[in-house]
């Protein structure tokens, strides 16, 4: 009977903890975490050392490529006062660096708030686009200096002509994003608004800007980007306090290791900026990518 009983069936497995899959994928998180950026600080301590390397071997001059900590000395000289002198020209390295983000800031929500409408009217009405997408065309593909000296003429050398200037390099991106947004909107989407009673309108802001919304915080993180190349631009003329004033004074006077520690501030700086638009743009559309 014993035999047959146990032959009768499987006896019930012991119960067995499942995995936490949550706590899992959090800990796998953590370690790709690390291995990237113990990959980004090995990149780094090589491009160091090698920089270094070249500096030693004297390839150039001093005053063409100072070492790193020649350049990281002048790094804390302009962030610091130091024998009654504050900064670089009177300003910290970190008011020289906030007041072209504020530049940087002002131009481009000037370029959002004319690019998106502007985008919208190009890529909903055709006779409008036929007329005005060639000329963003044309802004576009213009160098910034090419108008900043007839900027200066309109405007003269305060901050004026720096914010066209910003503003002219950031509306291009942002308007022919959100025109070729506004496009790829699937007429389904379309049809079965209309079919709901929507106006034109009510099918533009309702339908057409929620669906285009991904592609048009791309458009706004490129354009924020273009403005950010150009902030030296448009600092060429009178523009300190500012970063690239400040870049383009040391210049002038073959500061190079404050110049180099101007570019890094721009970059770092600029790595920061993407990560918060980054931010944002996830929390705004956290649609995106799903299905």
């Amino acid at each position: 009977m014993t035999a047959l009983a146990s032959e009768a069936g499987p006896r019930p497995a012991s119960p067995v903890a499942l995995p936490d899959t949550a706590a899992a994928r959090s800990r796998a998180r953590f370690r790709e975490a690390l291995r990237w950026t113990a990959l980004r600080l090995l990149a780094l301590a090589v491009l160091l050392a090698a920089w270094q390397a070249a500096v030693t071997a004297e390839l150039w001059p001093r005053v063409l490529v100072p070492s790193p900590g020649e350049v990281w000395r002048q790094f804390l000289l302009a962030s610091t006062t130091h024998e009654g002198i504050r900064g670089y020209g009177g300003h910290l390295l970190v008011e020289h660096l906030g007041v072209s983000l504020g530049r940087i800031g002002t131009g481009s929500a000037y370029a959002v708030l004319a690019g998106v409408p502007l985008g919208l009217l190009i890529g909903t009405v055709r006779p409008l686009a036929v007329v005005l997408e060639p000329a963003v065309t044309f802004l576009r593909t213009l160098p910034p200096l090419a108008y900043l000296s007839l900027l200066v003429i309109w405007f003269g050398i305060d901050e004026a002509p720096k914010i066209w200037l910003l503003v002219i390099a950031a509306l291009p991106p942002i308007a022919a994003a959100t025109a070729a947004a506004v496009r790829t909107v699937p007429d389904e989407l379309v049809e079965a608004a209309k079919a709901l009673g929507s106006g034109p309108t009510s099918l533009l802001l309702s339908v057409r800007l929620p669906a285009a919304l991904p592609e048009i915080l791309t458009g706004i993180r490129i354009a924020v980007g273009v403005a950010y190349t150009s902030v030296v631009a448009a600092e060429t003329i009178n523009g300190v306090p500012g970063i690239g004033g400040m870049i383009r004074d040391a210049q002038r006077y073959n500061l190079t290791a404050l110049v180099i520690a101007g570019i890094l501030a721009i970059g770092l700086s600029g790595i920061v900026l993407d990560a918060l638009l980054r931010g944002i743009e996830r929390f705004a559309v956290p649609w995106r990518g799903r299905s």
